[in-house]
């Protein structure tokens, strides 16, 4: 099943309750939560509390994406705040497999993240425990970046990998989704993506969202 997940970092954040309102009538199928602390990406954006308050505005389910360093010690404080979805880096954390069972304790979905430059060989050992893998297309910290082409073949690799063993995983790409390339991305075996500037830069994000759906 093809997910789409506006990333609100891309929104207008003084009229955020209205921004999210018009991805769901577009029907998105997750708000994607990019949590970033100057540390394991240079850019900062915002934590729990601002995700608690989204929250109230919307019953769309959502996927936090935590850039930070050591996600281990807020894992409790993003679960309260009202994620289902939490995403943390292989790169970021010394005991992935720890990190993984400490998020599916709370009766959440765990995701893992691998930059364009983190082979896949690197969560070889944990991807039975996963219900996603994000693979990013970008290098992260900013929106608006140009889509990698050269992580076609490893979301390729990836699709082949999950289907041999046969499990039920999601596999997430973010980082320069356009209309005019997700089709093609779609084809490698993804089917859940991110799009921020794509969907809120738009001047009607309804239909922005709802094109993308129909694809």
């Amino acid at each position: 099943m093809i997910k789409i997940a506006p990333s609100i970092l891309s929104a207008d954040f003084s009229n955020l309750e209205e921004q999210i309102q018009k991805i769901d009538k577009g029907g998105a199928d997750l708000v994607h939560l990019d949590v970033m602390d100057g540390q394991f990406v240079p850019n900062i954006t915002f934590g729990p509390p601002v995700i608690k308050n989204i929250r109230r505005v919307t019953d769309l389910p959502f996927d936090v994406h935590l850039m930070i360093d050591r996600p281990e010690r807020y894992i409790k404080e993003f679960v309260d705040a009202g994620a289902d979805i939490i995403t943390v880096h292989q790169e970021s954390t010394l005991h992935l497999h720890r990190t993984i069972q400490q998020i599916k304790s709370y009766g959440i979905k765990a995701s893992v993240a691998l930059n364009p430059s983190t082979p896949l060989e690197t969560i070889k050992h944990v991807i039975d425990d996963l219900d996603m893998v994000l693979i990013m297309t970008v290098n992260p910290g900013f929106g608006g970046q140009s889509f990698i082409p050269q992580m076609k073949e490893k979301i390729k690799e990836l699709r082949k990998w999950i289907d041999s063993k046969k499990l039920d995983i999601d596999i997430q790409v973010d980082g320069g989704i356009k209309l005019d390339n997700i089709k093609e991305v779609i084809d490698c075996g993804a089917n859940v993506f991110v799009a921020g500037s794509a969907i809120f830069g738009t001047d009607n994000i309804i239909d922005t969202t709802k094109k993308f759906k129909s694809i």
